[in-house]
């Protein structure tokens, strides 16, 4: 909560200050644009969102077997301890340790896959984007973008003549 009340005030502070300074520089101008409606108008985005979120149900679905799996042996371990001599609860116990620690040893392999194969199939539409976004700037003669699809509610009201996302999109969309 602090952090996020923090980073709003850092943000709310550069907002006002940034605009404040670049008067000072004459010519500077600002734009915004929505990232969210870029990426989603991009070609190949969608593909490559909707590979990813299939491999990540995938990894999500294997990690779900093991804890059940993981689950269904504490359960069985439950039942029966009772009956179990304190040597056959300790191996029990250990057992399930172990089965624990390479279900949470496979989770972290997964959720470092997934994160490898997001790179892999969305870094390459960024940086196409990143690049058309660069060159409305310098083209324009902007001295700064912003992004009003993440600023987590900070800019309330801008003047649409100053959004960009269409021009975005467009460069974007004409790059093979």
């Amino acid at each position: 909560m602090f952090r996020r009340s923090f980073g709003r005030c850092l943000l709310l502070c550069f907002a006002l200050a940034v605009p404040a300074a670049l008067s000072a520089q004459q010519g500077s101008k600002l734009a915004f644009i929505n990232s969210r409606a870029v990426l989603l108008a991009t070609p190949g985005y969608a593909q490559a969102e909707s590979t990813y979120n299939k491999e990540l149900a995938e990894f999500r679905a294997e990690v779900d077997k093991l804890q059940g799996s993981l689950d269904s042996m504490a359960a069985d371990f439950e039942q029966k301890s009772v009956m179990l001599s304190a040597t056959a609860k300790t191996a029990k116990r250990k057992e399930l340790d172990d089965r624990r620690a390479k279900l949470e040893q496979r989770a972290q392999e997964l959720r470092d896959k997934a994160a490898q194969r997001e790179q892999e199939l969305i870094a390459p539409i960024h940086s196409r984007v990143n690049d058309a976004i660069e060159g409305i700037r310098a083209d324009g003669g902007y001295a700064m973008i912003f992004d009003v699809s993440a600023n987590d509610g900070l800019i309330v009201t801008a003047d649409k003549s100053l959004d960009l996302t269409q021009k975005v999109i467009d460069k974007v969309k004409a790059k093979p």
